[in-house]
C-alpha cells in the first residue's frame, strides 16, 4: 500500500471512529484494510462472510466519512476477495498513486445520518446542550459564541456536533463548515510547517463560516499548536464566525492549556453533558433498536442493558449491539433472559433493592484502613509501591462499582485527570487477573465495604 493511501485511509478510519460507537467501530470496522484507489472510487477488503452485513449496516457512515476525507463524489467499493485477488481486480481500472495536493478538499460536515438532531435523545442530563447545539445550527454566530461542550467520553458531544453540521449543509449549504478534532489540527499543522504550507493551513481553517472541534483538550502541552489555534480562533470570532468546541472537561479544568484559551473557552456558554440517567438509557435504546431494526422478542430485555450499563451512551450502544449479535450467531430471540445471560460477565447486576451504593470515599477510607495507610497517602502524588498499589485497586473498584465517570473519580483523588484513571484500572485488573496475592486484597477490601467483588477477566 502505498503511503499516499495508508495517511488516506488513516483519515478516513479517524473519522469512523467519531462516528460510530466504540463497540462497533473495534469489532467491524478497525479491521477494514484499503487496497487501491482507483478513479475517484477507494478499494476496501473486508471479510467475505461479513461483506453484507457491513454493506448494509455500516455502508453509509464509511462513505460519509471517505467524502469527509476525499471530497464529494468519492465512492466506496467493498470486496470480500482476498487481498492478493482484490489488487489483481484493483489493476483492470486506474490505479496508483494519487497526488494529494490534487484531492478535492472538502469542507463540509461528515452527513452521516445517525448523528442528526432527530436522533439524538433529549433527556435531564442533556437538555442544556442539545438546545444551545440547536440554536447554533439554527443561527450560526448570532447566539452563543463560542459554544463549549463538556462531558466524559461516550456521552453525545460528538452527536451533537455532527448533529450541527447536517442541519446546516440542509438548510445553509453555501456556509463552509469545517468539523475537524483537536488531534488533526495538531497532525494537519504540524504537515504544513514541515512542508512549509502554513498560509495554506491558516486559510483552510480561517477561511470558513463555522468550525467545529471536537476533543480540543487534545491541544494541550502542544505549545505551537496553541498558538496557532489562538490566532485562529481569534480571526473567526473577530470576523463573527461560528466556533462551537467539545472538550471531556470544563474550560478551567483545561490547566495544561495556556490561561488566554482558556479564558476565550469560558468566556461563551459552557453546556455540560452527564451520563444518562435510566430513563435516557432507555430511550436511547428503543430509539437505536428502531434505526436499527432490530426484532425484539421481549422489550424487556431494553430495560435489562439500561439497568445494567450506566457508563455512557456508547456502552449502551456497545451492550445492545453485543446482545442481537450473539442473538444472531446462536440464533436465540432477543429476550431479556438473554440479555441478563450475555451482559452477567462485563456489567454486574445492580444493587438489590434496599443495599446501598458505595460512594469514592467510602472506598477510599476502606482501602486505608485495609491497607493501613493515610488518606493524605492515598491522594498524594506519592509512587511507592505501598501507597500506589491501594491507590490503583481503590481507583479500580471506584470505576467498578460507583458508576462514576473517570473524570469524576480523578477529582476524587487529588485532581487527577481521567487518563490517569484508566491507567490505574487497567494496571490493577491485570494484576488482579494474574497475581492471586492480589485477588485475596481485592476480596479484603470489597468484605469491608460489605459488596460483591467485581468479575475481572
Amino acid at each position: 500500500m502505498s503511503q499516499d493511501l495508508e495517511e488516506i485511509w488513516s483519515r478516513v478510519q479517524a473519522q469512523l471512529a467519531l462516528a460510530v460507537d466504540e463497540p462497533t467501530y473495534k469489532i467491524w470496522l478497525e479491521p477494514l484494510r484499503a487496497l487501491e484507489l482507483r478513479e475517484h472510487s477507494v478499494l476496501v477488503a473486508v471479510p467475505a462472510h461479513a461483506r453484507r452485513w457491513i454493506q448494509e449496516r455500516y455502508g453509509r457512515a464509511i462513505q460519509a466519512s471517505v467524502e469527509l476525507v476525499l471530497g464529494a463524489g468519492w465512492r466506496l467499493e467493498l470486496t470480500g476477495t482476498s487481498e492478493q485477488g482484490a489488487r489483481e481486480e484493483a489493476g483492470k481500472g486506474v490505479g496508483g498513486d494519487v497526488d494529494r495536493a490534487r484531492l478535492p478538499f472538502r469542507t463540509g460536515p461528515p452527513g452521516n445520518p445517525k448523528l442528526t438532531f432527530e436522533q439524538f435523545v433529549i433527556g435531564d442530563c442533556n437538555r442544556l446542550a442539545h438546545a444551545a447545539a440547536l440554536t447554533v445550527a439554527e443561527m450560526p454566530a448570532q447566539a452563543y459564541n463560542p459554544l463549549f461542550i463538556c462531558g466524559p467520553p461516550g456521552v453525545g458531544k460528538t452527536h451533537l456536533l455532527s448533529s450541527i453540521a447536517n442541519l446546516l449543509l440542509l438548510h445553509a449549504p453555501d456556509m463552509s463548515v469545517r468539523a475537524t478534532t483537536g488531534e488533526a489540527f495538531t497532525n494537519e499543522f504540524l504537515a504544513a510547517l514541515s512542508a512549509g504550507e502554513a498560509d495554506r493551513f491558516k486559510a483552510r481553517f480561517r477561511d470558513i463560516d463555522v468550525l467545529l472541534l471536537d476533543d480540543v483538550q487534545f491541544l494541550q502541552r502542544k505549545t505551537r499548536t496553541e498558538e496557532e489555534f489562538f490566532h485562529t480562533f481569534n480571526a473567526l470570532h473577530d470576523e463573527g464566525r461560528q466556533i462551537v468546541l467539545t472538550s471531556d472537561r470544563p474550560p478551567n479544568d483545561l490547566q495544561a492549556l495556556e490561561d488566554r484559551l482558556r479564558e476565550r473557552f469560558a468566556a461563551g456558554l459552557i453546556a455540560d453533558i452527564h451520563p444518562p440517567d435510566p430513563a435516557t438509557r432507555l430511550a436511547i435504546l428503543r430509539k437505536r433498536a428502531h434505526h436499527d431494526d432490530v426484532e425484539l422478542d421481549d422489550e424487556r430485555a431494553l430495560e435489562v442493558i439500561a439497568a445494567r450499563v450506566r457508563a455512557n451512551v456508547r456502552a449502551l450502544e456497545g451492550a445492545l449491539i453485543r446482545v442481537v449479535a450473539f442473538s444472531s450467531l446462536s440464533g436465540r430471540p432477543v429476550t431479556c433472559e438473554l440479555a441478563e445471560e450475555v451482559l452477567d460477565g462485563l456489567y454486574p447486576r445492580a444493587p438489590a433493592a434496599g443495599t446501598r451504593e458505595r460512594t469514592v470515599g467510602e472506598i477510599q477510607a476502606a482501602t486505608c484502613e485495609v491497607f493501613h495507610i493515610s488518606s493524605q497517602e492515598l491522594l498524594s502524588t506519592s509512587r511507592a509501591a505501598r501507597v500506589m498499589w491501594p491507590r490503583q485497586i481503590a481507583m479500580f473498584l471506584s470505576r467498578e462499582i460507583t458508576g462514576e465517570s473517570l473524570l469524576a473519580i480523578g477529582r476524587e483523588f487529588g485532581g487527577r485527570d481521567h487518563t490517569t484513571v484508566l491507567h490505574a484500572c487497567r494496571r490493577a485488573s491485570a494484576r488482579i487477573s494474574t497475581d492471586e496475592s492480589s485477588r485475596v486484597a481485592l476480596h479484603r477490601l470489597c468484605r469491608a465495604l460489605g459488596c460483591e467483588p467485581p468479575i475481572t477477566s
